[in-house]
């Protein structure tokens, strides 16, 4: 199946693009995904930590990606 991955903050930077498209395993979980991203965006492994999220909602590992699900690369935040 086809999925777009957006990107915000470094991880656009690392896409060098705002979304990328990928070809994916249907039952895909996330952290699958999070391999397959890792492997083509190795610079994504230089991050402490980033989330994905899943139509607006982080999402769990194992969670199970859909076609159609809007999927997004959330990089660690920092503020004071």
């Amino acid at each position: 199946m086809k999925i777009t991955v957006l990107g915000f903050g470094i991880a656009k930077d690392i896409f060098g693009s705002s979304e990328i498209h990928l070809e994916v395993n249907e039952g895909l979980n996330v952290s699958d995904l999070r391999s397959v991203l890792e492997e083509g965006y190795p610079q994504l492994n230089k991050l402490k930590s980033y989330m994905l999220a899943i139509d607006e909602e982080y999402a769990e590992d194992s969670q199970i990606i859909n076609s159609g699900n809007e999927i997004a690369v959330i990089p660690p935040v920092s503020g004071g």
